[in-house]
């Protein structure tokens, strides 16, 4: 979908600060606030804003450690793709969750309070499915970046 200049700037400014003063947005926009009221609805509505949170520091809730998971199932029949998706997407402790090319079929970013923690996710995600082939685990040392930013002009 196509944007105007005035839906990238609330998209830029959204994407700063969700909670942003409609007021503010109106001011960089040249926009009035019910306009920019509507459009905010409008870009929700048609799926280009999917969602509002906050960003919370793990280690400050006890989630001391990160994992990227790289799984590869046994069978790749849609179904079963289908199943280890939804298992994934049920997970608390699975953030992000693609399906990929290449060696794997999943790369997961997964939290832990401590490797006991992640040793039974391992078991919820990987051992009790028959489908999993295998899986590789890397360990975070730093969380350089971290973002969901999509880069606008």
């Amino acid at each position: 979908m196509e944007t105007t200049d005035s839906d990238q700037t609330i998209l830029r400014m959204l994407q700063e600060n969700s909670r942003e003063r409609l007021e503010a947005i109106a001011a960089e926009t040249g926009l009035s606030v019910a306009t920019v009221q509507r459009r905010i609805r409008n870009l929700k509505n048609n799926g280009t804003i999917i969602a509002e949170s906050a960003v919370i520091n793990p280690k400050s809730v006890g989630y001391a450690m990160t994992f990227l998971v790289f799984v590869e199932l046994e069978h790749e029949r849609i179904d079963q793709i289908d199943a280890f998706r939804r298992k994934a997407k049920a997970e608390p402790q699975v953030q992000q969750c693609y399906y990929i090319t290449g060696e794997a079929d999943f790369a997961l970013i997964a939290l832990a309070r401590d490797m006991e923690d992640y040793e039974q996710l391992t078991h919820r995600l990987f051992f009790a499915d028959s489908n999993v082939k295998r899986f590789r685990t890397s360990v975070v040392m730093d969380r350089t970046k971290v973002s969901l930013d999509v880069p606008l002009s």
